[in-house]
């Protein structure tokens, strides 16, 4: 039985390796437009629940990881940003305010099917315009739910943070290793 991380993130690669040393990188090609038709717990279990099912098709010998993570502001997704623009307006919004980051993650092979919704609270501080775009001119907002990666430079615009910190990163290293005893 292979191992398939159905993601190309840079980041849930490296913490699956804490704990499976080989593993295959598949991402699961899925339509991620946010669909404001469900509340942000369901929308990232959906988008989990997708991405599991795709890779589980072409893999049913095979256990497959799947994640998704959002960002949640007043009940409202905010998704990846379209450009530097749209990511701005974001790290507007979240400046001096507290937002929810949801992070599902599903183990499946063949009809065996496990999830996990994880959540954390953020607070930052409030932002200036000049630090905005000191972080935008980093470019590591791109790809990422609310417009900020928290293990990067972005960062330091964090005055709190109550829950797991690995599930703001995208991969609860902790709940899927108690997952993966399921298997």
């Amino acid at each position: 039985m292979k191992i398939i991380l159905a993601s190309q993130s840079p980041r849930r690669q490296e913490l699956l390796r804490w704990l499976v040393p080989d593993f295959v990188i598949e991402p699961a090609d899925i339509d991620e437009e946010v669909k404001t038709l469900y509340p942000p717990e369901e929308y990232v279990q959906l988008m989990a629940k997708e991405k599991a099912a795709l890779s589980a098709k072409k893999h049913p010998q095979d256990l497959v990881i799947a994640c998704d993570t959002i960002v949640a502001l007043n009940g409202k997704v905010l998704g990846k940003p379209k450009d530097r623009a749209d990511a701005f307006t974001m790290l507007q919004q979240l400046s001096g305010t507290q937002h929810e980051v949801y992070t599902a993650v599903v183990l499946r092979r063949g009809e065996q099917l496990v999830k996990e919704l994880t959540q954390a609270t953020v607070t930052f501080f409030s932002l200036t315009k000049g630090e905005i775009d000191r972080y935008l001119d980093t470019g590591d907002y791109q790809d990422k739910a609310g417009a900020y990666g928290i293990q990067h430079e972005a960062g330091v615009f964090v005055k709190e943070i109550k829950g797991d910190y690995y599930s703001i990163v995208g991969f609860p290293v902790g709940v899927v290793n108690q997952l993966l005893k399921k298997f």
